[in-house]
């Protein structure tokens, strides 16, 4: 029986590992600990916060001996806001796990040959990355430790900024984020202050009150420019006062957008928004194409990783321009619209109806007249009807969410046996599960990750499959 209890220091902890979660790891008589904000190499005191069966979780108190990796955050919220825990690790050192998450999760889920496992590709910056940012307004923001300790009254206790992990309700005030170049921090905290100077009401989540709900800023490579607010309560003058002056402050705005959301969620997929002045979108492009990104679009919050990410998997579908190719969760179309060049005809499944809108407007926009976009549920959609109808895939993209495919959406593609299926996953633990249904049919020929999220956990993971 392990001697680790909770609320007890163990001292001298070495951090060993970092988790398929992103955590540090540290093991103790025996005992798995999950550790805050350690870095493999570091010996250090930990506080024991959680105890279960099989594992613990803790903070660090004492750093005994930094490892030889661990560096300065460069972020003055790091340890409070639940971005970016991996700023105190050296991108090299990031890098390496990241590789070894893709190694574990094909072997230990899968049981997978990783043979031909490339080397991760990195981001050329780590830093002002993201093209989206999303923040929530509350009227009970989160205290630091720094702020309890100080003692001092806090009258105003608004905020803006992002969730603290696994709190629904409490909210860091964000000063400066290193996600997203300017003016995106100049806007965000125009805005805060603002709504401050006159008074306006943030959003309190558990009485449902309050005008300020959330923020979210859109930017592109060519220098487009969105923001869209929404408000909680219906006030007119105040919302026309805001954005107003948020129009008037950011000329470079090139969309200013909003939307009245009483619901009990922050979705905006079921909304009519409003363009309060410019345009309902801005345009991102990609080798010569233009792709429309509207408020409610998706599309990679990593436009040059995602030139990087595309590109590999174009290569990998060695098109000669004959062949009929799939795209199973199509998205808006970027990567449909992207390989359609070379070949003869792409068919884009999407299961939001205003994404595949956006996908067919993209090929219009283009000039591209061989693609085709369904919507639908794709275990619903993708079916021997369908196949039937639209021509047997000689070659399958398929790019799903995190929880990876159904497996009637497996069963249908091994039906279909394209010569050549191209996976993209960003959870290589569902997506390992996913490729070890196919592995009576198919052989794996390349693994390539892709690293689109420095200073986090995530990581993307291309496979190429090819029928035996």
């Amino acid at each position: 029986m392990s001697k680790i209890k909770k609320n007890i220091f163990v001292e001298n902890a070495s951090i060993v590992d970092i988790s398929s979660e992103g955590k540090s790891v540290a093991k103790v008589d025996g005992m798995v600990i999950f550790v805050d904000g350690g870095v493999p190499g570091d010996i250090a005191d930990v506080m024991i916060t959680r105890k279960k069966n099989n594992y613990a979780e803790g903070h660090i108190t004492v750093l005994r001996s930094p490892s030889p990796n661990r560096i300065e955050p460069k972020c003055e919220h790091f340890g409070s806001c639940g971005g970016c825990k991996w700023q105190n690790m050296n991108y090299e050192t990031q890098l390496f796990f990241k590789q070894k998450t893709v190694e574990d999760a094909l072997t230990r889920i899968g049981k997978l040959d990783i043979s031909s496992l490339k080397p991760i590709f990195p981001n050329k910056v780590n830093y002002f990355y993201r093209n989206k940012l999303e923040f929530s307004f509350s009227d009970k923001k989160w205290l630091t430790s720094e702020e309890i300790k100080s003692g001092e009254e806090i009258d105003n206790r608004n905020a803006l900024g992002f969730h603290i992990p696994k709190m629904f309700d409490k909210i860091l005030d964000i000063k400066n984020c290193y996600l997203q170049e300017e003016p995106s921090n100049s806007i965000r905290n125009e805005i805060r202050d603002f709504a401050n100077k006159h008074n306006m009401t943030f959003f309190g989540v558990r009485d449902k009150t309050g005008l300020l709900r959330t923020l979210m800023i859109r930017s592109s490579s060519n220098g487009e420019l969105m923001v869209l607010i929404q408000f909680f309560e219906n006030q007119p003058e105040n919302i026309e006062l805001l954005l107003s002056h948020l129009k008037n402050t950011f000329p470079q705005i090139t969309s200013l957008q909003y939307v009245i959301n009483q619901k009990g969620n922050d979705t905006l997929q079921d909304l009519d928004i409003i363009t309060f002045s410019g345009v309902d979108h801005i345009f991102e492009e990609m080798e010569g194409l233009k792709f429309k990104i509207s408020a409610k679009s998706f599309y990679q919050t990593n436009s040059l990783q995602a030139y990087e990410l595309y590109k590999i998997t174009r290569d990998l579908c060695g098109l000669t321009g004959n062949e009929v190719v799939y795209d199973l969760y199509t998205g808006t179309g970027t990567i449909a619209n992207f390989v359609a060049k070379k070949a003869k005809k792409v068919i884009g499944v999407e299961y939001v109806a205003d994404a595949v809108i956006d996908a067919k407007a993209n090929s219009i926009y283009n000039t591209i007249g061989n693609t085709d976009f369904y919507a639908g549920d794709m275990k619903d959609v993708l079916n021997e009807t369908f196949i039937s109808t639209h021509g047997n895939p000689d070659v399958i993209i398929t790019d799903p969410p995190r929880s990876g495919m159904h497996e009637d959406v497996v069963r249908v593609i091994l039906k279909a046996a394209p010569q050549k299926i191209v996976y993209v996953s960003c959870n290589p633990a569902t997506q390992a599960r996913d490729l070890a249904m196919m592995m009576d049919n198919y052989a794996i020929k390349q693994i390539q990750p892709v690293d689109m999220f420095p200073q986090t956990a995530h990581v993307e993971n291309v496979v190429l499959l090819v029928r035996k």
